[in-house]
């Protein structure tokens, strides 16, 4: 099955397009701090030549503890990513996670993200499908890569073809995520772009004691592996500070080794992929 690409605002992912990065803080901290952030990975993308989305959550609501920061919610965190778009022009992508939420996030968000532990729920799917938004689904952690064909289907068959799918490890063990190199082109042989979301996949789910630790030591090593692999994009949470970062900061990449890792993968991209199959076994 070939490849679909999808347009996200004037950029491409998929085919023979750049490498894309989506990347920025992991929740909205403050608006300030959004666009403060927001700018200067704005800057680092375009000194490296590569096409950037802004990402930040504006509700994380599957935090392992009741008492974790969650972020400012849908009507001020709408409002931070309306101003970051404004200002900085690049398009933005957050996620959702009722259906509910589709239509307002819609009318600021050109992708609208389907959280990997709700990559199954057929309502939140068929909504965001619905607002003829590109649909980013993560993929379960609790699924083989060939299962996304079912997500894949139901956004489309919900008549909306604008779909990728973003893989973020796989449960493996007590807090352990292992991602198998394998499953960017079994994903791509769904005719789907696949983006690897890097930092989440360095995550120890809940081994910090009500908190999620992570390994951002291993991003870069990581990272350069996916894209050799053949992925189309790149999804990285940065923060100036990951040690005061309000969600995720243990596998949080540092602001300031953005632009040498962002060098080395746009590389690794270009080199020629002798072995990025649209089809599995092809």
């Amino acid at each position: 099955m070939s490849i679909a690409p999808v347009a996200i605002g004037p950029l491409t992912l998929g085919a023979s397009a750049p490498l894309l990065f989506i990347g920025g803080p992991c929740v909205i901290e403050s608006p300030s701090h959004a666009l403060d952030l927001g700018r200067e990975i704005q800057a680092i993308a375009r000194r490296v030549g590569v096409p950037y989305v802004f990402k930040a959550s504006f509700d994380k609501a599957n935090r392992t503890s009741i008492a974790s920061f969650r972020g400012p919610g849908l009507t001020e965190g709408l409002r931070t990513l309306e101003r970051v778009k404004a200002e900085l022009g690049c398009p933005i992508l957050t996620d959702i996670h009722e259906a509910a939420q589709a239509a307002p996030v819609a009318a600021v968000a050109d992708v609208l993200q389907i959280p990997a532990f709700l990559s199954r729920q057929t309502d939140l799917l068929v909504a965001a499908a619905q607002t003829g938004k590109v649909v980013n689904v993560k993929k379960g952690q609790f699924l083989a890569p060939l299962d996304m064909k079912h997500p894949i289907a139901k956004v489309r068959e919900s008549g909306n073809p604008r779909v990728f799918v973003t893989e973020r490890g796989y449960t493996f063990g007590y807090h352990n995520l292992v991602v198998d190199m394998r499953a960017f082109p079994l994903i791509r042989s769904l005719g789907v772009p696949v983006v690897f979301d890097v930092t989440h996949s360095l995550q120890l789910p809940g081994a910090g004691d009500g908190v999620t630790a992570g390994q951002a030591e291993f991003i870069e090593p990581l990272a350069s592996a996916g894209v050799a692999a053949g992925v189309d994009g790149v999804f990285m949470e940065v923060h100036e500070e990951p040690s005061r970062a309000k969600s995720d900061g243990q596998n949080a990449l540092r602001l300031d080794r953005l632009e040498g890792i962002l060098t080395r993968l746009a590389a690794l991209h270009a080199v020629p992929h002798p072995v990025r199959p649209t089809s599995v076994g092809a």
